[in-house]
C-alpha cells in the first residue's frame, strides 16, 4: 500500500502542507469509479513543483499521496460544513466539483467504508501534522503551517464568476497574527501580474481553522491558487505551462520568504 503521505521534515518554524497533490486511489477504488471520477479533476495539480523553494528554504513539506476523493484531509474527521449554504465536497467525496458522479451508481462507500478511510488516511496524515506543528513550536517558540492549494478558477457550482488568481485564506484574520496577514497582502498587493483577494471566497479550509491558534504560537495560512496562473488548459490532461510554472513559483517563494523573516514579537518587511 502507497503510504499515506511524504513527509520532509524541515530545520526552520514553516511548515508547508499539500494535502490535495495524491493521485493514488485506495485498494479497488477505481473499478468503481466512473470514467471522470478516475480523471481526478479536483486535485490540486504539480504542487510540490510550485512549492519546491520550500525545500530550499529549509521549510518541511508534508504532502498527501492519495487522492482528495479518498479521503479529504482539509476536511473535518466530523464532515462539518466550512461554507455554510454552498454546496459542501464532503470528506468522502462522491461527486465532482462540477456535481459529476465520481462512482457508478450504487458504488459510493456508505458508512462504515467512510470510518475506514478516516482511520487508514486521515488520521494519520493530521496526526503527523499536529506532532511537527507541536515539534516546531517546542523548538522556536512559534510556528507557521502554509496549506497550499490550487482549483479550476470557474467552477459554477461552487462560486460565482472567476476566481481571483491568489486567495489568501487566514479564517477572517483569526488563524495567525495580524501583522503576518497585513505583509502578505501587501506583498500581494505590489504584484501586479495577479490578482488577489484575502479572505475572499476561501477562506481556509478544516487545516486553517483548525491548527491555527496564534494565542498559541501557531499561525495558519492557505494560499488557494487559480490553476490558470500556471496551466495551459485547466481541463485533462492538465498540462502545465513552464514559463507561467516559473513565474508563479518565484511569487509564492517571496510569500514563504515573508513568512519565514517575520517573527511573532518583531515582524519583518516583505520583499
Amino acid at each position: 500500500m502507497t503510504d499515506v503521505f511524504s513527509f520532509v521534515r524541515g530545520t526552520m518554524p514553516v511548515l508547508v502542507t499539500l494535502p490535495h497533490s495524491g493521485c493514488h486511489l485506495a485498494p479497488g477504488m477505481e473499478r468503481r469509479m466512473t470514467e471522470r471520477g478516475r480523471q481526478l479533476p479536483d486535485t490540486d495539480w504539480y504542487m510540490e513543483h510550485l512549492y519546491a523553494g520550500a525545500l530550499a528554504r529549509g521549510m518541511g513539506v508534508l504532502k498527501a499521496n492519495h487522492s482528495r476523493y479518498v479521503v479529504d484531509l482539509n476536511r473535518g474527521a466530523d464532515d462539518a460544513a466550512l461554507y455554510p449554504g454552498r454546496p459542501s465536497t464532503g470528506l468522502v467525496p462522491s461527486l465532482t466539483f462540477d456535481g459529476q458522479p465520481i462512482y457508478h451508481e450504487g458504488q459510493a462507500p456508505d458508512e462504515s467504508e467512510i470510518a475506514e478511510r478516516r482511520e487508514a488516511y486521515w488520521r494519520p496524515y493530521h496526526e503527523a501534522v499536529a506532532e511537527e506543528l507541536e515539534r516546531l513550536r517546542q523548538k522556536w517558540g512559534w510556528a507557521v503551517l502554509w496549506d497550499g492549494h490550487s482549483i479550476k478558477s470557474t467552477i459554477p457550482r461552487l462560486f460565482e464568476g472567476t476566481l481571483p488568481d491568489l486567495n489568501l485564506g487566514t479564517n477572517s484574520g483569526q488563524s495567525c497574527d495580524g501583522e503576518l496577514q497585513t505583509l502578505l497582502g501587501r506583498q500581494l498587493a505590489g504584484n501586479v501580474a495577479y490578482s488577489h483577494v484575502v479572505n475572499g471566497r476561501f477562506k481556509g479550509g478544516y487545516t486553517t481553522r483548525h491548527y491555527g491558534q496564534p494565542e498559541r504560537g501557531i499561525h495558519a495560512i492557505q494560499l488557494e491558487i487559480a490553476q490558470s496562473t500556471y496551466l495551459r488548459s485547466e481541463e485533462a490532461p492538465w498540462p502545465i505551462d513552464l514559463e507561467k510554472a516559473v513565474r508563479l513559483s518565484r511569487m509564492i517563494d517571496g510569500l514563504l520568504e515573508t513568512a519565514l523573516c517575520w517573527r511573532p514579537e518583531a515582524g519583518c518587511s516583505g520583499k
